[in-house]
């Protein structure tokens, strides 16, 4: 299974992505380059990640602990 289409597996949010909305939003994200590792990062939670500091307003290093890393998520 493609990481952008992994689910996960936190306890959800009401900030997280319903399925139609990540249905429309995936098409749009970048696509890996070609060649090397395959992506680990799934991009669903990063952008569930991005939801939540701006629902909350909390800081990048506020972000818990159960959603991607505050780098990845800024990056």
């Amino acid at each position: 299974m493609d990481a952008r289409q992994e689910t996960s597996r936190r306890k959800p949010s009401p900030n997280d992505l319903t399925g139609e909305q990540w249905k429309l939003l995936a098409p749009l994200l970048p696509t890996p380059p070609g060649g090397g590792r395959l992506p680990v990062t799934n991009l669903r939670e990063v952008v569930n990640a991005e939801r939540y500091l701006n629902r909350t307003g909390c800081g990048w290093r506020h972000l818990p602990h159960d959603l991607p890393p505050e780098g990845t998520v800024r990056d």
